[in-house]
């Protein structure tokens, strides 16, 4: 069943440029995105099976200050990527 999703121009105008410049479709583009996204509840669950792994295979277990640590490092790694991507993607547009 196909839907429409409303965004800004800004929004699509983005989005067609990423499909164009990775040679699919937005339509392609969105349903990638969607399926490799994770839920809050699939990072909870691939959290509990890594401290799970971590406490059977190496006998150590996570502290909450350890968890805490490593997802505030986890988000200034992704911070600083996306970063990253919008400096790139603004190099490009003072290229073009």
């Amino acid at each position: 069943m196909d839907t429409t999703i409303k965004i800004d121009s800004v929004a699509r105008d983005r989005l067609a440029a990423l499909a164009k410049a990775r040679g699919v479709t937005m339509r392609a583009l969105i349903e990638d995105f969607a399926q490799s996204s994770l839920t809050p509840q699939e990072l909870q669950y691939r959290a509990e099976r890594t401290k799970a792994f971590l406490e059977t295979e190496f006998g150590h277990q996570l502290s909450d200050d350890e968890t805490s640590q490593l997802r505030t490092k986890m988000r200034a790694a992704q911070a600083a990527n996306r970063e990253r991507i919008h400096a790139n993607n603004s190099e490009q547009d003072t290229a073009a």
